[in-house]
């Protein structure tokens, strides 16, 4: 049975595209057939961090409109075979995606794969409200800054009510995880940047990972590679373990620069 999954953040630049991308690009690696769609119509971002901007001829809002079939607008990565993208339209009509269209897409997504992975726009806007209504699961991207981490809780409140799940009587919650991004120990230690446990405390979901701030995940961006694919950077190597406990492994929580004897005690119970 295929997941839907939801990458969203209430702020913008956070590091959600770059997120979405690596976790569909470790569950691939994983040998999960997925595909990862852009919602943010209007930036179309994704297809540049995935490396694929110069091979879109249709896009998530052809299909929507019937103007294309869905095989003609995804896109197969060239590096994993499992993987593939949707990207979505440079139209600055926000209404061209609709409720109805993104269900029948998601509906023929899960005939093929594992997992669809929907890259939402930041806010809590009619784009972002639709990559997150079929969702059955959500990761919630926050920096460690307040304005992030209110801007989170409100998503929250909205995976909490305003989703096909929350609407439906008797069916399951959306599963809602934390993915912390650009942490760094040493500006957390200096006071400039709010700890672990003050974002849970606030949030209070569960952990899903926490990528240390590191010039990887741009270089990576830059070179349109997911960064996940570079094994032997410490965010790569974050994203990989995140998106293995994301499909249920046991992996320990590893946090660069946080060593302090009781530090993972205090977290225990409170990971994924």
């Amino acid at each position: 049975m295929a997941k839907v999954i939801v990458v969203t953040s209430g702020k913008g630049g956070v590091g959600k595209t770059t997120s979405a991308a690596a976790v569909s690009a470790g569950l691939a690696m994983r040998g999960n057939k997925t595909v990862v769609i852009d919602f943010d119509v209007g930036l179309r971002n994704l297809d540049m961090i995935m490396g694929c901007e110069r091979r879109v001829v249709f896009d998530f809002i052809n299909v929507i409109q019937g103007d294309a079939k869905l095989k003609q607008a995804l896109i197969k990565d060239r590096r994993l075979d499992n993987l593939y993208v949707l990207p979505t339209s440079q139209t600055r009509d926000k209404d061209a995606l609709t409720r109805e269209g993104v269900e029948k897409v998601l509906n023929e997504l899960k005939e093929e794969f594992d997992y669809i992975i929907c890259d939402s726009p930041a806010g809590i806007e009619r784009g972002a409200h639709l990559a997150m209504y079929f969702a059955d699961e959500a990761i919630v991207v926050t920096n460690p800054e307040v304005s992030s981490v209110r801007d989170s809780d409100r998503v929250l409140g909205l995976l909490n009510s305003k989703t096909h799940r929350a609407e439906t009587n008797g069916a399951e919650p959306v599963k809602s995880q934390l993915l912390l991004t650009r942490y760094d120990t040493q500006r957390v230690t200096k006071g400039e940047m709010m700890t672990l446990e003050d974002v849970l405390e606030i949030l209070a979901i569960p952990l899903l990972g926490v990528i240390p701030e590191s010039p990887a995940v741009l270089r990576a961006s830059n070179e349109g590679m997911p960064v996940t694919l570079d094994e032997k950077a410490a965010a790569g190597k974050a994203y990989s373990d995140a998106v293995g406990r994301l499909i249920g492994d046991q992996i320990e929580m590893h946090i660069e620069g946080a060593d302090k004897p009781g530090f993972f005690q205090r977290l225990l119970g409170r990971t994924a």
